[in-house]
């Protein structure tokens, strides 16, 4: 029993399935605990709620895979959610050719820091750093105030409900399973997923086989970006507004997620699955903390520090238990 149980520890998936314990013991406990929350619309409005995290989790999930970062990926969001307001409600733009420049736009800004970081041997941590200053700066740039959407087509997506068992699912919310599933897909059945791991478990050796490490990482931050574009536009639609000030912090969110999730912060090891059961650990606990209506929001951060804390010093153990 003691050997089963050191085996299952030194897994690399130990730290995934700990994710998935945790969701469902939060979710037990909000049932048990709180009148209302075991609905199934609860479940549907954590997607609903978080489904812009979710989308930015898979580009990042792909980005730690690789043994990088990004911490553009919120002030990305704010400008597309800008930039979209504007060219909407401003230049009276379609709404079709407004998401496509917005996403078009995403992966541009992603590869090219993703060039940058490659080209010039750069450390992600500062290039992405300074994405994220000059991002967040060309919001202000454009306007700074925040600018109303009244697009029929963004509101039309914002008001449709998906009828389901129990309840409803927003468009957005069904946009980022889709975006969830072909991470999936992505990740663990195409050469392209498989050399994200290797880059991530070791660059030298991936460049020593022959792999095209160049190009993937120019591909993982330009698929960061247009995550992070199009979790912009899923964000437009939630508030029909867009605004500089949006999704402050919501780029450590994101990692929070993906290392919850059960990513290693270090690369080469993870499931992008992880990045579903890490946004709706942060999800149950916001939701817990207002159905208990006593709690200050600052409780949210709080318990997140803490299980990150926890998480690291779990992946760690699992590491040298791995490598012994």
């Amino acid at each position: 029993m003691k050997a089963r149980l050191q085996a299952a520890m030194a897994a690399p998936s130990f730290t995934a399935w700990i994710s998935v314990v945790l969701m469902l013991a939060l979710y037990g406990f909000g049932a048990v605990g709180y009148t209302g929350f075991a609905s199934g619309q609860v479940v549907y409005n954590l997607l609903i709620d978080n489904a812009f995290l979710l989308v930015i989790a898979v580009g990042m999930n792909f980005v730690i895979l690789s043994g990088g970062i990004d911490l553009s990926v919120g002030s990305v969001l704010a400008l597309t959610t800008t930039v979209a307001a504007w060219l909407l409600q401003t230049a009276q733009w379609p709404a079709e050719l407004v998401i496509v420049v917005s996403l078009l736009g995403g992966l541009a800004f992603g590869a090219l820091q993703g060039w940058l970081i490659h080209a010039f041997k750069l450390q992600a941590f500062i290039v992405t750093l300074a994405g994220m200053f000059l991002a967040r700066g060309l919001c202000f740039l454009i306007s700074v105030d925040s600018i109303t959407i009244d697009a029929p087509t963004f509101v039309w997506l914002s008001q449709t409900q998906l009828p389901l068992p129990g309840g409803f699912l927003s468009p957005g919310a069904v946009i980022a399973l889709v975006v969830l599933a072909l991470g999936l897909w992505a990740a663990h059945s195409t050469a392209f997923g498989r050399t994200v791991y290797a880059i991530g478990g070791n660059e030298t050796s991936a460049l020593m086989m022959g792999l095209p490490v160049g190009r993937t990482k120019v591909a993982v931050y330009a698929l960061s970006g247009g995550c992070a574009s199009l979790a912009g536009l899923l964000f437009a639609f939630y508030m029909l507004s867009g605004y500089g000030q949006h999704a402050q912090g919501v780029e450590l969110d994101a990692i929070a997620a993906v290392v919850i999730g059960g990513t290693l912060l270090a690369g080469g090891t993870g499931y992008v699955a992880g990045a579903l059961s890490g946004v709706l650990v942060l999800g149950l606990i916001q939701t817990l903390i207002v159905f208990d209506g006593t709690l200050s929001s600052w409780w949210t951060k709080i318990v997140i520090g803490t299980l990150l804390f926890a998480f690291c010093a779990v992946q760690r153990v699992v590491a040298r238990r791995s490598a012994h």
